[in-house]
């Protein structure tokens, strides 16, 4: 059982650092998209990922049309807080993608206009929130799925 996590141009280090030790916790696998904010050797994404970096199962494209190349055939979620359907919704199962957009702005209307039927979001009960912290995200999906499909 595994699911494959997509940080898709991630511009905060410890948030890459954090959802690495995420993956390996729950038997997921990393995929990093470039463009990066950050270099791979940063400390503060080693920090982060602690002495676990090394055993995180990670893969890095140079950019999206690398990525689909890849896996295209592959089945994918796309998590945005422009999503209609609730995150708790998903089709989990084992192998699925979980696509995540970068910090600032998210995935790219790109992405969301190409795939609105795997759009998903995780619900925010205050409007003085815009949006929760990536790896607090990435963290609340994986761990769902882990749930559901047990």
């Amino acid at each position: 059982m595994a699911y494959n996590i997509v940080l898709v141009e991630p511009e905060i280090p410890t948030n890459t650092g954090n959802i690495g030790r995420l993956s390996l916790a729950s038997g997921s696998n990393l995929h990093l998209v470039k463009p990066f904010g950050f270099e791979l050797s940063d400390s503060r994404l080693k920090r982060a990922g602690l002495d676990y970096w090394k055993h995180i199962s990670v893969h890095i494209y140079d950019s999206i049309d690398e990525f689909y190349a890849v896996h295209n055939d592959k089945n994918m979620v796309y998590l945005s807080s422009h999503a209609e359907k609730d995150y708790c919704d998903i089709p989990y199962e084992d192998d699925l993608f979980f696509v995540f957009g970068k910090e600032s702005t998210g995935l790219s209307k790109t992405i969301t206009e190409k795939y609105p039927d795997q759009l998903y979001k995780i619900p925010i009960y205050s409007d003085k929130v815009r949006s929760l912290n990536l790896a607090n995200a990435v963290s609340i999906v994986v761990y769902e799925g882990l749930r559901n499909i047990r």
